[in-house]
């Protein structure tokens, strides 16, 4: 059976090392410890997919405890269509919340929009008032 040291799982991935130990602290991946303290880390194939599992859900922009549910499933009887229901009720709920977040934006783009194109239009006024004369410089 492969295993990986933390070393060669953050290089793999192009993670830290530190992060691993994160994902480990949270109960997403759990390597087996060697050395004479046990402080010698050894990831095994496991290991390896639930990490890359986990930070696939990162780039999906998923929760820690959405990404723990979902790799867990991992480790259940390959019963593949309760799987992928479950993935796809969270894949559903994150949709919905990026459309939300995606419509926020579009009002507040549209409201800088707005307040940039009222400060352009002030200051065109301005610069028209100057050279007709309209305003006067105190000196």
């Amino acid at each position: 059976m492969a295993t990986y040291t933390i070393t060669e799982l953050a290089r793999e991935f192009d993670i830290t090392p530190r992060t691993i130990r994160f994902y480990e602290d949270q109960g997403l991946i759990s390597p087996k410890r060697e050395g004479s303290s046990g402080r010698v880390r050894v990831y095994g194939a496991r290991d390896r997919i639930r990490l890359k599992l986990t930070l696939r859900g990162k780039r999906l922009g998923l929760t820690l405890s959405e990404i723990k549910d979902l790799v867990d499933m991992y480790d259940s009887p390959k019963d593949s269509s309760a799987q992928l229901k479950r993935f796809l009720v969270v894949l559903a709920r994150h949709r919905e919340m990026l459309e939300q977040q995606r419509e926020d934006l579009e009002v507040t783009l549209s409201e800088i929009a707005m307040h940039e194109a009222q400060c352009h239009r002030l200051l065109d006024e301005g610069l028209h008032k100057r050279k007709s004369g309209g305003v006067r410089r105190v000196a």
